[in-house]
């Protein structure tokens, strides 16, 4: 019963601290003089490329052309091409609102359905959006510092107001993608173990990217400039035409916290791109519009908003964080 009363307490806890990070994001970009943006939950497109949607659908057989919407619709993965369109009309907007994830994981730290913060900033290449994404990091650091300390301390972590503390106050390290491989092969040179193989071109695992913040730097990190192959058609291609203006910021204990990028503003590039991996070019017609009728630089990043509230307590489990919300393995809330 002791337990129960403490878990009980716990779980107040957690929703006033989930409450408190979601006034200060509006707080944040409204002090910046972003708009809010809500973005579509059906869409036909893809924006991560990666096939790995909810479809919706009114009928009992598959037969697009005589379902609801004429042809497929997907519960969205993210707003971000939606904002892109918006930031291009009426300039800095940002979005929070669900997003799902058909992703095929049992682990604890994914779930199919859970809120995304999403903002759009024009005239912006990769260095001014990894600024912005330290500066929304500091900011909800500096906020629950200020506002949640006495429900932080009921949490089992007890060292994560310092730890707050210290992302709060500590410039981030920045470092390019191939940099880090090379700190991770000689950490494998000098005897440290790592379930997944370490070399140019995989996707960084959270084991390598908790190494990065938590071993080698002891604060969090910033990397960019990943292999095309392993990110998103709309990135922008640097000139080696090997990697692209990605960036992603590392937390300790959390592993990857933010992903972001430079968009890729050239038709040709993007076009080009859409087809590389796979995709048909009809959904993303009026993506491509922005880039054919003529464009703004513009750049954005995404956090899942539960990995977010993860850092603050130090949480080990997502849907900790969201009691109601579901994982592959759980069944629907009615």
């Amino acid at each position: 019963m002791a337990n129960a009363v403490v878990f009980g307490f716990q779980i107040s806890a957690i929703i006033r601290i989930r409450d408190a990070l979601a006034f200060a994001t509006h707080s944040f970009f409204h002090e910046n003089e972003f708009r809010l943006i809500h973005t579509p939950i059906i869409t036909t497109s893809d924006c991560e490329g990666a096939g790995e949607m909810f479809r919706v659908t009114t009928g009992k057989k598959i037969d697009y052309a005589a379902d609801f919407f004429g042809r497929q619709a997907f519960l969205t993965v993210s707003g971000q091409l939606q904002l892109e369109t918006c930031a291009c009309a009426v300039g800095d907007v940002y979005t929070f609102g669900p997003s799902f994830r058909a992703e095929h994981s049992h682990t604890s730290r994914h779930l199919a359905e859970f809120w995304m913060v999403e903002p759009e900033i024009v005239d912006a290449d990769i260095q001014d959006v990894m600024n912005w994404a330290e500066a929304y990091v500091k900011y909800m650091s500096q906020w629950l510092i200020d506002k949640c300390c006495d429900d932080m301390e009921l949490m089992a972590d007890k060292g994560c107001i310092d730890r707050l503390r210290m992302v709060a106050s500590t410039p981030f390290e920045r470092i390019s993608y191939t940099e880090a491989v090379k700190i991770l092969e000689e950490a494998v040179k000098g005897g440290k173990k790592f379930d997944n193989k370490v070399e140019w071109g995989i996707d960084l695992a959270s084991e390598h990217e908790r190494f990065l913040t938590e071993n080698e730097f002891q604060k969090p990190v910033i990397v960019y400039n990943y292999p095309k192959g392993i990110k998103a058609f709309y990135m922008r291609l640097n000139d080696d035409s090997k990697t692209v203006a990605a960036m992603d910021v590392l937390v300790p204990k959390v592993g990857e916290l933010i992903g972001g990028s430079q968009r890729e503003e050239r038709y040709e590039v993007i076009k080009e791109r859409i087809l590389e991996m796979g995709l048909p070019l009809k959904p993303y017609e009026w993506y491509l519009d922005l880039r054919r009728f003529g464009t703004v630089k513009h750049s954005g990043f995404g956090l899942g908003f539960e990995q977010c509230c993860c850092l603050r307590p130090a949480l080990t489990t997502l849907e900790t964080l969201f009691p109601s919300q579901d994982t592959q393995e759980e069944q629907i809330c009615n």
